[in-house]
């Protein structure tokens, strides 16, 4: 499972509907609205890195109010959950 965290701007007024067009998009497994020079993070959880960048280059950055975005890949992940078998079920 490939784990990143896509940091998102989003035009004024337009994030809830933001976060409604991406929580549809399989692989998006979080959004959090954040305060700072990102309005939103979104969790990203998919197979492999080539399902991600399709996410990210086809989904993500054309939804509604998408501005700018910046991912972040994770290395390792640790959780007292195990998360193979919570986001394997998508």
């Amino acid at each position: 499972m490939v784990t990143a965290f896509v940091l998102i701007s989003v035009e004024d007024r337009k994030v809830h509907e933001t976060v409604k067009a991406l929580l549809q998009q399989q692989g998006v497994t979080e959004i959090h609205v954040v305060a700072g020079e990102y309005d939103m993070v979104a969790i990203i959880r998919v197979p492999d890195n080539e399902s991600l960048g399709n996410l990210i280059t086809n989904q993500i950055v054309n939804a509604p109010g998408v501005e700018r975005t910046k991912t972040l890949f994770a290395l390792e992940s640790h959780s007292r959950f195990d998360l193979d078998a919570i986001y394997s079920r998508q």
